[in-house]
């Protein structure tokens, strides 16, 4: 709780030259962002070394980092391409005293240059179509790796969409801050051949 408390006064100190979150929101950050974000985490727990795609103001990244802090081999990677928010990751997992390594550029270029290991999951919140989320996560989820993604009230259509062009096994988990969200854990993701 001390390191959340820690990263949302960073949040709420930095937000008004960087935009972490949208304004309307910052009445309900420990619901809209926190406590959202606990959820990604909990629906892989396993997983030890995240990689969270277009981490923006680290709602899950950070929140993740946080998570796994007393865990030795728990670490998060951020990939971020705006270079004011990449810096604001860096301060905001030192002070936390988080486990993470930011990466700033494009998400693509990033994953195509990976270096770091292997990777037990990929995460994303408020990011993209579930079809191109699949496309930014695959280099990750072709070596193994789970995905997890938060989905809006419209996650049932983007799995339609999705499975289109794409073959997967998911685990739906509704999400315990929004009824009509999810969890979606994919694994054995692979593109279907056209």
């Amino acid at each position: 709780m001390e390191r959340l408390q820690i990263y949302v006064d960073l949040v709420l100190k930095w937000q008004p030259a960087q935009n972490l979150i949208a304004p309307s929101t910052i009445p309900d950050i420990w619901t809209r962002h926190v406590a959202d974000s606990l959820q990604t985490q909990w629906s892989y727990p396993k997983a030890r070394t995240w990689v969270d795609i277009g981490s923006g103001g680290g709602f899950p990244g950070v929140v993740t980092a946080i998570l796994l802090a007393d865990e030795p081999d728990g670490h998060v990677h951020m990939i971020e391409s705006n270079q004011r928010k990449a810096a604001f990751l860096r301060t905001a997992l030192r002070e936390t005293g988080s486990s993470g390594t930011v990466h700033p550029g494009r998400i693509e270029s990033v994953a195509k240059e990976w270096r770091h290991g292997q990777v037990d999951a990929v995460s994303a919140r408020a990011l993209a179509s579930l079809d191109l989320l699949f496309q930014l996560a695959e280099p990750f989820t072709a070596q193994g790796a789970k995905a997890v993604f938060h989905k809006g009230q419209d996650f049932q259509r983007e799995v339609n969409e999705a499975s289109d062009s794409w073959a997967f096994d998911l685990v739906e988990k509704e999400s315990l801050v929004d009824p009509v969200s999810r969890m979606l854990v994919f694994s054995n993701i692979s593109a279907r051949s056209k």
